[in-house]
């Protein structure tokens, strides 16, 4: 069940950010959503779990958009890794340690995936500071938001059907 959850996430997520992507001056989107998507699988299900979903969704996200295939997909089996590894060594349930979570995944994301495109010769990044800095801010964002309306939606359906139950 976890895998199919992780899978769709993935998925939806892929889906957003190539329909997104069209729609942005530069072809490009200051968020990115399968990162989001990676860093929640990590955190919910463990190191293994987040490598392997950064590992198939860096892959495809490569395929789908990348000249290079396999160092988006390095890049976010590494932060999946690490990120989940962290998530299971300290309890990171409460907003703030996500807070800081996502930001840290990002940065660590866009240094990896700059730093591998630099040693490998194929592309030079000419101060992307502020890039990573926005990106990270609206990683932070859209992943606090989703773990938001994820823990509130089993809720919300058991007060829903309470609220039926009382109706008739």
């Amino acid at each position: 069940m976890r895998a199919a959850g992780a899978l769709i996430a993935i998925a939806l997520a892929l889906a957003l950010q190539t329909t997104l992507a069209r729609f942005v001056v530069g072809g490009s989107t200051p968020i990115d959503l399968v990162l989001v998507a990676v860093v929640y699988v990590a955190l919910t299900s463990g190191a293994a779990s987040g490598m392997l979903a950064g590992s198939v969704a860096g892959l495809v996200q490569d395929a789908l958009a990348s000249d290079i295939i396999g160092i988006g997909g390095l890049a976010k089996s590494i932060v999946g890794f690490v990120v989940g590894a962290i998530g299971q060594q300290f309890i990171v349930t409460a907003a703030i340690p996500r807070l800081f979570v996502f930001m840290a995944a990002t940065a660590v994301h866009a240094l990896l995936f700059q730093g591998l495109y630099a040693a490998l010769g194929l592309r030079t990044f000419s101060s992307p500071w502020a890039a990573v800095a926005t990106q990270a801010l609206g990683n932070t964002v859209i992943g606090m938001v989703a773990f938001a309306t994820v823990e509130s939606l089993p809720g919300a359906i058991e007060r829903r059907r309470m609220s039926r139950r009382h109706k008739v």
